[in-house]
């Protein structure tokens, strides 16, 4: 009597787990179908947000398009490394000696989490500093320096900066060609 107990017992557990196996494949046929869906709609909003933002100028400055490990087209009219150096050694907005580290004369503190700035220039094309600086996430996601030139995408934004990126077309402009100059 004991073993039939065991074995019915053993029968309704695997009987319970081919059920749960079946509303399992079930649901995740629905997800599917449903990501499928929602992502056909989230291309037909972007397209048509996209259009609206063209046409008012809003937002049509942070398109841009990577070409390999690069952004080729400037994002702005040309840069200037005097402002961009401002810029850079700033604590504020981009506070990037904060990770990185930079020998220069103005700079007393620097970071050592980030690979040093000295040398960018010689080791990294115009295109491929633009796109560190504008979306670094693109070359790696596991990066912890944060997304200059992105608004879509991101967690943890503080309020001042929600739905703008942290630094202008001009601004990340200005610093791609100050890092440039460092060989």
């Amino acid at each position: 009597m004991r073993k039939y107990r065991e074995t019915f017992h053993l029968q309704k557990i695997v009987y319970n787990f081919a059920e749960i196996q079946f509303f399992i494949v079930k649901f995740m046929r629905g997800v599917k179908s449903f990501i499928r869906q929602g992502l056909a709609l989230a291309i037909v909003l972007y397209g048509a947000c996209a259009g609206v933002a063209a046409q008012d100028g809003s937002a049509s400055r942070l398109v841009y398009q990577v070409i390999a490990d690069g952004i080729a087209e400037p994002l702005a009219p040309a840069g200037d490394a005097a402002r961009g150096r401002a810029l850079l050694i700033a604590r504020d907005p981009a506070n990037c000696i904060l990770c990185h580290g930079l020998s220069d004369p103005a700079v007393r503190f620097s970071g050592n989490l980030a690979p040093p700035l000295d040398g960018a220039g010689r080791r990294l094309t115009i295109a491929q500093l633009r796109l560190r600086v504008a979306d670094s996430s693109r070359i790696n996601l596991e990066t912890i320096m944060p997304a200059y030139y992105k608004t879509a995408g991101l967690r943890a934004v503080a309020a001042a900066y929600q739905g703008r990126p942290v630094l202008t077309a001009q601004q990340v402009e200005d610093m791609v060609v100050y890092l440039s100059t460092l060989r």
